[in-house]
C-alpha cells in the first residue's frame, strides 16, 4: 500500500506543469542579465553605507541594506531559470533530480 501511493506521487511529480503566471514572470526575467542583480545588490550596499555615514538617523540605511538579500535571491532565481527552466517538461526535455 505504501509503495502504491509512492508511485503515484512520482507519476505526479512528472506531470507537474507549471502555471501561467509562472511562465509569464519566467519570461520576462529571462530577459535581464543575471549581473543586472548583482549591480543592483552592490548599489543598495553602496548607498546603505552612504546613508549610514552622512545621516543621523540610520533607519534608512537599514532600510537599504535590508533590500540587499532579496536582490541577490532574484538574481539567483534568474539563472536557475535561464540554465534549468521550468518549463522543460512543457519543452519536452527530461529532468534529472
Amino acid at each position: 500500500m505504501q509503495n502504491e501511493s509512492m508511485l503515484k506521487e512520482t507519476a505526479q511529480n512528472r506531470t507537474h506543469r507549471e502555471g501561467q503566471m509562472t511562465k509569464v514572470i519566467e519570461k520576462q526575467t529571462a530577459k535581464l542579465p543575471s549581473t543586472f542583480f548583482l549591480i543592483l545588490a552592490g548599489g543598495a550596499v553602496a548607498l546603505s553605507l552612504g546613508l549610514a555615514v552622512t545621516q543621523k538617523r540610520k533607519g534608512w540605511a537599514n532600510f537599504v541594506g535590508e533590500w540587499v538579500p532579496s536582490l541577490l535571491i532574484l538574481g539567483l532565481y534568474n539563472k536557475i531559470v535561464k540554465t534549468q527552466g521550468s518549463d522543460k517538461m512543457d519543452r519536452g526535455e527530461p529532468s534529472y533530480h
